[in-house]
């Protein structure tokens, strides 16, 4: 499992994405994927909802169990991925990829965001 090197990770297992204009975008690692199993029902910010590092903002579905998902960073929402809505599936399929969450104009960045190196030993422990 290959964590990409140009994303931050928080401890509740989502990636971020560089800014670009201000805007970065969120989803979940393919290890939380993987821990889920098949992803069945997403739900997610709005666009426009405010959302706050380590808080709940939505939750996925999985065959397994429910879970919820936090924002990795302070800001508001910009956009919601309407094809996951649709095919949660892309969720497990391509978690770096096409299975992104939402996007937020980031307000506040933690400081306890997590390398790539830095989460693969995290979530390896």
């Amino acid at each position: 499992m290959s964590n990409p090197q140009q994303l931050r990770y928080s401890k509740e297992h989502e990636w971020l994405s560089g800014a670009e204009d201000g805007v970065s975008t969120v989803g979940i690692t393919e290890h939380a994927a993987n821990a889920l199993g098949d992803v069945v029902f997403v739900q997610l910010p709005e666009v426009g909802d405010t959302v706050t590092a380590g808080e709940t903002c939505g939750e996925l579905e999985s065959t397994k169990s429910v879970s919820d998902l936090y924002s990795p960073v302070n800001g508001e929402v910009t956009e919601v991925n309407e094809d996951v809505v649709n095919d949660p599936s892309l969720v497990n399929s391509a978690p770096f990829e096409g299975g992104w969450l939402f996007k937020v104009r980031v307000a506040e960045e933690p400081s306890d965001l997590l390398s790539a190196d830095e989460y693969t030993a995290f979530s390896a422990g």
